[in-house]
């Protein structure tokens, strides 16, 4: 989502190419939202903080807020995976890619998405693009 929003991200192009191409197809995980707001507002800036806030509320991304089995899931994969050390949000995020059998999540942590195998197979972007 940084990437998606700071145009000076080197990845933001491509990213919000495949946005605007489709962005009802962007479903944001509830765990990512204050991990989103605390790097805008640290990284970025006020202003884009303000404005993910401001669509946020206004609706512009869908949010998904899961429940118990993608928490089960997400525990599943964070002990599977030990020495990657996931991590509440990044085991979410998958618990909810392969919940949602989702063909791709959008994501610069190659370190942990591309070393895990999901059960949806999703493509990373911008890597797979």
């Amino acid at each position: 989502m940084i990437a998606l929003i700071d145009a000076d991200d080197r990845h933001h192009r491509p990213l919000q190419s495949l946005f605007e191409a489709d962005p009802a197809s962007w479903i944001l995980p509830w765990a990512i939202l204050p991990e989103v707001d605390y790097l805008l507002a640290t990284r970025v800036g006020a202003l884009a903080q303000q404005a993910f806030l401001s669509d946020l509320a206004a609706g512009l991304y869908a949010v998904e807020w899961g429940d118990s089995a993608d928490l089960e899931r997400a525990h599943a994969l964070c002990g599977q995976y030990r020495d990657l050390r996931l991590g509440l949000v990044d085991g979410v995020v998958m618990a909810m890619a392969e919940h949602l059998e989702g063909s791709a999540v959008a994501t610069l942590d190659l370190r942990h998405f591309g070393a895990v195998s999901l059960r949806s197979a999703p493509k990373l972007l911008p890597r797979d693009i």
